[in-house]
């Protein structure tokens, strides 16, 4: 992984964010009602969006520190991932996993904070 793939990545997912924000608000927002999933679903939104910009400045960042790309981007997948399949398909168990992408994220932050500094 070198950090110009990172950052288009990081843009894909950017994409993917906002267009996950734009169908939940519009095409499924009968169906996360019904469910009542609605602010799960803005949830995933809001952090899938708000890490997907530390993702693309830390692919912009010399250097490239791999290790919390890494992070953030299981964060991302593991616990907005998570919560948009439970509002999908309603599978409660869904939610078990999602502490694991919140760890992962987490642990993103830590190592911005030890790393990060040393750039």
């Amino acid at each position: 992984m070198n950090a110009a793939l990172a950052f288009r990545l990081s843009a894909v997912l950017g994409f993917l964010a906002v267009a996950l924000g734009a169908f939940g608000a519009h095409g499924l927002k009968d169906l996360l009602e019904e469910h009542d999933r609605l602010a799960t679903w803005e949830t995933a939104v809001l952090y899938h969006l708000t890490h997907v910009l530390v993702l693309a400045a830390v692919a912009a960042r010399q250097p490239f520190i791999q290790s919390i790309w890494w992070c953030f981007l299981a964060g991302i997948l593991i616990f907005s991932g998570s919560l948009y399949l439970l509002c999908l398909t309603q599978v409660t168990a869904l939610g078990a996993i999602t502490p694991l992408g919140g760890l992962a994220l987490l642990a993103g932050w830590v190592l911005l904070a030890i790393k990060g500094a040393r750039g």
